[in-house]
């Protein structure tokens, strides 16, 4: 099934599927052999390899973006999601948590967003 907006892009639900399906083989190569699994390895090293992960890839999506490389920015965007998806993992998260807060902030401003967070 196919997004009328944009016919080549899957519609939400696929795409909800595909975050679903990323996120439960993230899941079950966490516990791992380190030195059969980039996810393994990756949780092994700890919370702030993860982390610096996700800064380079967020890094490298602004790179490309700044060069307007649209095939390096869908790239370098998935690069981000899946190592964002690693980190919700590790907090017993997953994109079914973030979907939902997405769907809180729907019809909401970014304003009336920013206005309704938590003082941190």
């Amino acid at each position: 099934m196919t997004n009328p907006s944009n016919p080549s892009a899957p519609d939400s639900s696929d795409s909800s599927d595909t975050l679903r399906a990323l996120a439960a083989v993230i899941a079950e190569r966490r516990a791992a052999d380190p030195s059969k699994s980039y996810v393994a390895k990756l949780v092994h090293k700890g919370l702030d390899s993860m982390l610096k992960k996700v800064g380079e890839e967020a890094t490298e999506l602004v790179i490309a973006a700044k060069d307007g490389d649209r095939e390096q920015i869908v790239y370098e965007a998935a690069d981000l999601w899946f190592h964002s998806l690693i980190v919700l993992s590790q907090f017993g998260l997953g994109p079914d948590d973030v979907l939902a807060e997405l769907r809180r902030r729907e019809g909401l401003s970014g304003l009336q967003e920013f206005a309704q967070r938590k003082p941190s």
